[in-house]
């Protein structure tokens, strides 16, 4: 069970949390639900969410890099929001180390990490998983990064043959994976 406060000031808890922690910060029952990190580190993967999902800058900047979509990356100062469409794979990668808050369906349902070749862009990998409201994202996100260092064959392009690198889940602050 995730532990959620009363009450919290975003600006000074979002550090605590961490990159791409997503800690949910509304009661349980509340739709949509809103998720805070603090970046400092560009996301390991793409994320794809089986729902519409808003992005909002709070402090620092960031790029959101888009895939399959019209648009291909967005800059995100202070203040400004990203509408990603459902089934829409995208990365943020701070500019400048910041809060984000991210707006996710009470019942997202489905997530996953992407993984794309550094030089061709290719698709290189895919992880799904059932969001779960009661594990924080990051247990996911782990997990999905620690499966995919672990495989070579899933980390090289068929295309190039360029083999993306392993993930440093240690500069993420991530422990406790679950299981993808």
């Amino acid at each position: 069970m995730i532990n959620r406060r009363r009450m919290l000031h975003a600006l000074k808890v979002a550090p605590e949390l961490g990159n791409y922690a997503d800690a949910p910060v509304l009661p349980t029952d509340t739709d949509p639900q809103l998720y805070l990190s603090h970046n400092e580190l560009p996301q390991p993967f793409h994320l794809i969410c089986e729902k519409d999902t808003v992005l909002s800058q709070l402090s620092g900047s960031s790029d959101v890099l888009l895939r399959d979509s019209s648009v291909n990356r967005f800059r995100m100062n202070i203040g400004d929001h990203v509408y990603v469409p459902a089934g829409t794979p995208h990365q943020i990668v701070p500019v400048e180390g910041g809060t984000v808050i991210r707006f996710m369906a009470l019942k997202a349902g489905r997530q996953g990490a992407v993984w794309y070749c550094p030089e061709c862009r290719t698709e290189l990998h895919r992880l799904e998983w059932e969001h779960d409201n009661d594990v924080a994202p990051s247990r996911f996100y782990a997990a999905a990064c620690a499966k995919f260092s672990a495989d070579e064959a899933a980390r090289t392009c068929g295309a190039c043959k360029t083999v993306h690198p392993e993930i440093d889940l240690a500069a993420f602050g991530w422990s406790s994976p679950v299981p993808a």
